[in-house]
């Protein structure tokens, strides 16, 4: 796939305590890596999974809205990549939950493509879910 018109998009979810007040992290970027659009929020009380699973969610939700056709996803996630890519199997019913639901949306693409990057390759999601984390209500 050309990464002429391609949009990146990093996502992360945190959790402080597991389960505990967790957010989101999600920058969309383009292939010169310019961030044009990022979402940083809480999502209330939750596991780093399902931290981990609504980033990715919001971020596949927020490209339908933008109409991007060519994303490619960067997750620090190593489960949540295999479990979408189907190499592992998604036990946890919570979990099981978003991958159906990030599973319908990947048809919205003309191309769609996720990928486990280290976390050091994904400081700007990080800190995105941090900030939200540290906001005060």
């Amino acid at each position: 796939m050309s990464t002429k018109d391609t949009t990146f998009i990093y996502c992360d979810g945190s959790s402080r305590g597991n389960p505990g007040p967790a957010a989101i992290g999600v920058s969309f970027q383009n292939n010169d890596g310019v961030e044009f659009f990022f979402l940083s929020e809480k999502i209330g009380n939750a596991t780093n999974n399902v931290a981990e699973w609504q980033a990715l969610h919001r971020g596949m939700e927020e490209a339908i809205n933008q109409n991007l056709q060519k994303i490619r996803f960067r997750l620090d996630s190593e489960l949540v990549v295999k479990q979408m890519k189907g190499e592992y199997k998604v036990k946890n019913k919570d979990l099981l939950v978003f991958k159906n639901k990030c599973d319908s949306l990947k048809s919205s693409f003309q191309n769609f493509e996720i990928q486990y990057i280290p976390r050091e390759q994904n400081s700007r999601a990080d800190q995105l879910a941090n900030l939200a984390q540290d906001k005060k209500d």
